[in-house]
């Protein structure tokens, strides 16, 4: 027999299936118990992604599209990150509808721009990083993030301004919000290329 508990946000139940007893209850997030047998008990805790690189990609996706892979918003912007025009040429893809409806070229579209973004702004890492402008840390990954958001060319004008010249997407996202929210996490093995192509 086997016996899974899952453990997440308030609800409680329990369910037979083919001779499989689930136990679904509440009591903290993302815990299994996996019964093999009526003495062997398991527990099975899940990778929490906090900070780690994957941990990066899925806030940033949620935040870009609530992590919707096949959504086009209302100004053009595409995927799971919310590419643009711009981006997918420069990164060597050609067609739009073929983007959108391939979450694998996604996410290597995602790891190239930053890439790209990586080189273009290596400097600018390694000055500012650690530092604080306009009471918020900067770090690699905000930089990065900020620079999906905004480009590069303005994280660069932010940075050297002290935070004074700033940017807003369209939803009023400006780029001190993204460097706050995507501080601190580690994307310090994405290779910097400044030729970064599918």
């Amino acid at each position: 027999m086997i016996l899974i508990t899952t453990v997440s946000l308030g609800f409680s139940s329990t369910k037979k299936i083919k001779d499989v007893q689930l136990n679904y209850s509440a009591t903290k997030p993302l815990d299994y118990t996996v019964a093999l047998s009526h003495q062997d008990i398991v527990e099975i805790h899940p990778p929490f992604l906090g900070k780690s690189f994957n941990g990066f990609k899925e806030a940033l996706a949620f935040s870009e599209s609530r992590g919707n892979y096949f959504v086009v918003n209302n100004y053009g912007y595409m995927g799971k990150y919310q590419f643009g025009s711009s981006a997918l040429r420069a990164l060597g893809i050609q067609d739009r509808t073929d983007f959108l409806n391939d979450p694998e070229l996604q996410e290597k579209a995602f790891v190239s721009i930053l890439q790209r973004n990586k080189w273009i702004l290596k400097e600018y890492i390694e000055q500012y990083s650690g530092k604080t402008i306009r009471g918020v840390e900067v770090t690699e990954s905000g930089i990065l993030a900020a620079a999906h958001l905004a480009g590069a060319g303005n994280v660069k004008r932010y940075l050297r301004s002290g935070g004074t010249v700033g940017f807003k997407d369209a939803f009023g996202t400006s780029i001190r919000y993204y460097m706050k929210k995507f501080a601190g996490y580690d994307v310090s093995h994405v290779e910097a290329n400044r030729t970064a192509k599918i």
